[in-house]
């Protein structure tokens, strides 16, 4: 629209298209998941207007003003553009306009509830909460384990119903089913086995236990038959994955009915039920058993788990700005069932938080009770995130999660990277890090100083360009003081040094010094120290560390 808007749309890290508005937009609805229109809102609506069909196909859309002050969620809330308008007001630094009556009321949406497929009279059911009478939550037995938002986990409400079941029922008027996937269906199949004739199979063990085929999460089977064309199309069908195992993985698994004959041609004595079984997890117990189809060439079993595989993120947020911040790790926070972590970490990744999660802070100090925390819930079938900030594997949870997994009977973890504090601040600086460098912290805390000093010494002698994690604090005065003198016995007193306090924040400061000119009272508990090589040189105000190209 004008130049301050193009200005504007370069600052986000999605797809550019510059030009006529209403042109752009026709020409991207067909495909987009979301847009971001930069421009006034009522040129947005104008836009969007002639191509809005269903809420449930339509892309997400958002929109900017010119000057980046809002950033306004126009239609699809639920559907995206909530996340989105707070995710742009992150890069911008603007204030995200939400005006979805279930997020101003601080409640969780139905329709975006994570592991559930919703149908039934949500519409009723949400109008009457948000008229002060919340629904009775009715949970079939069986599905006790998967995790509703805490302000589901109530026994008795006044006003619809919401039903946790993964049964196909009727459903009146003011009730509402969320359908967990807790379903897997195991199948075994010959070769050219008839697809017609397997599916008809699994349609006949849904319908006999009275099962909705919403509520399947996977087609599982042996790895032998991954790419078998029946067994592709049934997943494809149900659109759901296609897991598939060793065969000596599902030949542990105890089966009812299990072949010496199937044992004998693909080293398992169960594929269907064993299928089942494995992919529905450890206390997964078969629904349906064992059936062969009316042409003899395929098997299927259904077995249900009581709630869903948990899964720990431990995420590093980076320096703490979203500039900075990865895809992998936003997504991480935004999906999980509970957030946890150091207060402050927490807070800086506010923007991702919803209603729907259970927040956790703790105080510093108390890591190892977070960790154990993070794993418990974990276990209990929850997708948690442990926040850190900069990266989790450099002096942060990752280590102890790792130390503490196997006597919380190691459940699923994924460690997702962030941009640690010494990559934040070599960025300001310039490229201190372009040759060999060394991270040392200066905590004792859990690391006595002997051990400490001996590795400055190691650094120093090694001519290694070092940044100094947690290098003061008002009660650790000394150990500063005492790393820079070790360090000033080997190179010259005019070698670069610089302290950066709150790197990637708002609050940001740079000193750019030399080894002798660091005044260690300058430094703080949020700063950090980096100190050059016998090669390091400033280049105006960048710190290089050259790496010999022009040697």
């Amino acid at each position: 629209m004008t130049e301050a808007g193009a200005g504007l749309a370069r600052r986000l890290p999605y797809e550019h298209r510059a030009g006529a508005v209403l042109e752009s937009v026709r020409q991207e609805w067909p495909a987009a998941d979301a847009l971001v229109v930069v421009g006034a809102t009522g040129v947005a609506v104008r836009a969007i207007a002639p191509l809005l069909s269903d809420k449930r196909a339509d892309p997400a859309v958002v929109s900017v003003d010119d000057a980046g002050r809002f950033v306004v969620a126009l239609t699809g809330g639920h559907s995206g553009a909530n996340d989105l308008a707070r995710e742009v007001a992150g890069w911008l630094g603007a204030q995200a306009v939400v005006s979805t009556a279930m997020d101003l009321a601080d409640l969780p949406a139905l329709d975006t509830l994570p592991g559930f497929r919703v149908d039934g009279d949500v519409a009723s059911v949400t109008r009457e909460w948000l008229d002060g009478h919340p629904p009775t939550v009715e949970v079939e037995e069986g599905l006790e384990g998967w995790p509703l938002p805490r302000a589901l986990c109530r026994l008795e409400g006044t006003g619809g119903k919401v039903i946790v079941s993964d049964a196909d029922r009727f459903l009146g008027g003011g009730e509402a089913v969320l359908r967990p996937p807790s379903l897997v269906i195991g199948v075994g199949a010959s070769r050219g086995a008839d697809p017609a004739a397997l599916a008809e199979l699994a349609t006949a063990a849904l319908t006999a236990t009275g099962r909705h085929p919403a509520a399947v999460a996977a087609i599982a089977t042996v790895d032998l038959k991954a790419s078998e064309p029946a067994v592709v199309a049934l997943a494809e069908s149900l659109g759901v994955p296609l897991v598939t195992f060793p065969a000596a993985v599902l030949a542990n698994r105890p089966v009812p009915n299990p072949s010496p004959v199937v044992e004998r041609s693909v080293g398992t004595p169960s594929v269907a039920e064993a299928a089942a079984l494995v992919g529905a997890g450890p206390a997964a117990f078969l629904l349906s058993e064992k059936a062969v189809s009316q042409t003899g060439d395929s098997t299927l079993a259904l077995a249900r788990r009581s709630g869903p595989a948990g899964h720990l993120a431990v995420v590093g947020l980076g320096p703490g700005e979203p500039a900075q911040r990865t895809p992998e790790a936003t997504a991480a926070v935004r999906h999980a069932d509970a957030v946890i972590g150091y207060g402050a970490y927490v807070d800086l990744a506010g923007d991702l938080l919803s209603p729907r999660q259970e927040v956790v802070r703790s105080p510093i100090g108390a890591e190892a009770d977070r960790v154990q925390e993070a794993l418990a819930r974990a276990g209990r079938g929850e997708r948690v995130a442990l926040v850190c900030s900069g990266d989790p594997g450099v002096y942060a949870m990752a280590s102890l999660v790792f130390e503490l997994a196997p006597a919380a009977g190691n459940p699923p973890v994924s460690v997702v990277p962030g941009v640690t504090a010494a990559l934040a601040a070599a960025a300001v600086l310039g490229a201190p890090l372009g040759h060999d460098h060394a991270a040392v912290s200066l905590s004792d805390l859990l690391t006595p100083w002997e051990v400490i000093e001996s590795r400055v010494r190691a650094a120093a002698a090694g001519d290694f360009v070092v940044s100094l994690y947690n290098p003061r604090s008002q009660r650790r005065t000394h150990q500063l003081q005492k790393a820079l003198k070790i360090l000033a016995g080997s190179r010259p007193p005019s070698t670069p040094a610089a302290v950066l306090t709150d790197v990637g924040r708002p609050g940001q400061s740079v000193l750019r010094l030399t080894l002798s000119t660091l005044d260690p009272s300058e430094v703080g508990m949020l700063s950090l120290v980096v100190v050059g090589s016998s090669r390091t040189r400033w280049i105006g105000s960048r710190m290089v560390t050259p790496r010999g190209y022009l040697a």
